[in-house]
């Protein structure tokens, strides 16, 4: 219940929050740790935040939450779809890129589809977005998925047109949860068999950045009250194993103070974690390969000139001889003169006259 009093007292400086994450460039908050710079690491043009969550967690919702924060135009309509009966599998079947603020480059979020019921069909969807990336308009299907599941994403996907946009790496993770369904579960209304498949799912260690774990957001707290949105905080701290006070936040579905400033943490939290685990450059770039390249190039044309004179390596290794013994001799020898070097200019002559 304090997180909710101090979280009370912060809505004098939400202005100061909000331009904090709208003057965000990539690359700002890096932590310059171990002799690296900013320079040394793979700065993205704009950082991907990726929203995972069961069906019905209030993904898109959040979207929409995030973007009314956000934007400066406060009549704009919502931009991400949302689904109204949960329990549907209609839902968000395609990758969605959001900008937020609109326009921006800084930051986007990532709408994907739900979770399915199976902990390894999960594993193998979210491997696939961590180590290929993430593609906006990108169809998602499932190996559980029906043939009328499947033809439906297809006819979507044809009648859209097929997007070929850029993939982006996925910087972070916010891990979105309904807080009526952990409520429910805690109150053995529903089965648990639910809230282990979350807390598997949450664990994935393609979920993770090193040691950070994918930030928490709880959703439809509005619906409940102050004191079971807190049961709910505590009770998934100590399931996911993470602190509830500053990795879980409770993000309702109000128009209020409150909930800006907590939407407004949590971009903050992603971000850092984002920044901090961003990945230093690659050895081989692309301005050190096109040094190879010149390299071997010139290597190449040497071979010819090789080839032509026959008894060029022969002169530059008795020349490399006698410059190596010239130097042993200055280096080691007490006096001078006691090193005399002994050169036939006579049969050398030829090297200066070609």
């Amino acid at each position: 219940m304090r997180g909710y009093e101090v979280l009370s007292s912060r809505v004098g400086s939400i202005e100061e929050a909000k331009k904090l994450i709208l003057s965000y460039k990539p690359g700002e908050w890096i932590d310059k740790v171990g002799s690296m710079r900013t320079k040394d690491y793979d700065v993205p043009k704009t950082v991907s935040l990726v929203l995972i969550g069961p069906r019905g967690s209030g993904k898109s919702t959040l979207v929409n939450r995030i973007s009314r924060i956000l934007d400066t135009e406060k009549m704009m309509l919502d931009r991400a779809q949302v689904s109204y009966n949960s329990s549907s599998e209609d839902g968000t079947c395609f990758l969605q890129e959001y900008k937020v603020p609109r326009g921006s480059n800084s930051i986007c979020l990532y709408d994907t589809r739900s979770l399915s019921e199976s902990s390894s069909e999960n594993f193998e969807m979210i491997k696939r977005w961590m180590e290929k990336g993430v593609r906006h308009g990108e169809a998602v299907f499932r190996d559980s998925d029906n043939a009328s599941m499947r033809k439906s994403i297809i006819c979507r996907a044809w009648q859209a047109g097929f997007c070929f946009c850029e993939p982006r790496r996925v910087n972070f993770v916010i891990f979105v949860i309904n807080g009526i369904s952990v409520l429910k579960s805690i109150d053995g209304v529903d089965d648990a068999q639910s809230m282990r498949l979350l807390a598997e799912t949450f664990r994935c260690p393609y979920l993770s950045f090193k040691d950070n774990k994918p930030v928490v957001v709880i959703t439809h707290g509005d619906l409940l009250s102050q004191s079971d949105r807190a049961r709910v905080r505590i009770h998934l701290g100590e399931s996911l194993g993470i602190p509830p006070a500053t990795q879980i936040f409770d993000i309702p579905d109000n128009c209020d103070l409150e909930t800006e400033v907590s939407a407004l943490d949590m971009l903050r939290y992603s971000l850092m974690r984002a920044e901090r685990n961003l990945r230093q450059k690659n050895f081989w770039s692309s301005d050190k390969v096109l040094v190879l390249l010149i390299l071997i190039l010139i290597c190449v044309l040497l071979i010819p000139l090789w080839k032509v004179s026959p008894g060029l390596d022969k002169r530059i290794q008795y020349m490399h001889r006698n410059i190596v013994n010239h130097i042993k001799c200055s280096s080691w020898s007490p006096r001078r003169d006691s090193c005399t070097l002994d050169i036939d200019w006579r049969k050398i002559r030829h090297i200066w006259s070609g």
